[in-house]
């Protein structure tokens, strides 16, 4: 594997794991409050939290830079405040495949606290747990499967995140260029056997994931 591949792999690995990780700990807290909450204006929180999935990623990136980018509210406080600027950074592309990937996470995590049933969270209360007992000891040892297999949809859609990322943080070798633009470079250069290599890298590490997401799925019996 070529040196330029081996960097790009390694980028995307950690874009998508620091990317799943933000997802994980969010589309959990948001999908048991979407699962057990009774408030107006649910469905509509949901409905927006899963716009990231319908929408275009050229115009997620768009918003992303009118968010974050240097003349963007949260771009300029954090540049002013902080001398952060985050367009065209590896941390840009974690925020860019996180928001496409969260609703993933999201929806995995709600299905999977809605099938568990009340009543076992009810027994452990009366029985004197605490609420995050209860959410720990009960709730989240029968949620769990379905909610890791959100969470690897959320990884391999964070790996093959292409459009969103390209717009905010470009395509800097070595900084930026995860394998899904390496592999528009490549074969924009024409670099086919480059592109063939990325292009196997990505195909079978999304294969893997949706093979683990399937086995996890609720519902499924794994064999020992």
């Amino acid at each position: 594997m070529t040196e330029p591949a081996l960097t790009a792999l390694g980028l995307s690995l950690k874009v998508a794991l620091w990317a799943t990780g933000i997802d994980l700990v969010l589309g959990m807290a948001v999908g048991y409050l979407l699962a057990r909450g009774r408030f107006p204006g649910r469905e509509l929180l949901d409905a927006l939290l899963t716009l990231p999935m319908v929408m275009p990623p050229t115009v997620l990136g768009y918003y992303l830079l009118v968010v974050i980018g240097r003349n963007g509210p949260l771009g300029r406080w954090l540049h002013d405040s902080f001398g952060i600027n985050l367009i065209f950074t590896w941390q840009a592309a974690v925020i860019a495949a996180a928001i496409v990937a969260f609703p993933l996470v999201l929806k995995g995590a709600r299905a999977a606290f809605e099938t568990v049933d009340v009543q076992l969270e009810q027994a452990a209360r009366v029985l004197g747990v605490s609420e995050i007992g209860v959410f720990l000891r009960v709730t989240l040892p029968l949620a769990w499967r379905g909610i890791l297999a959100g969470t690897l949809l959320a990884f391999a859609r964070s790996m093959g995140e292409f459009g969103a990322t390209l717009m905010v943080a470009g395509s800097i070798p070595g900084r930026t260029q995860t394998l899904s633009i390496a592999v528009y470079e490549a074969v924009q250069a024409g670099q086919d056997d480059t592109a063939n290599l990325l292009v196997l890298i990505t195909s079978a590490t999304c294969v893997l994931v949706l093979v683990l997401a399937s086995r996890l799925a609720p519902g499924r019996s794994v064999p020992a």
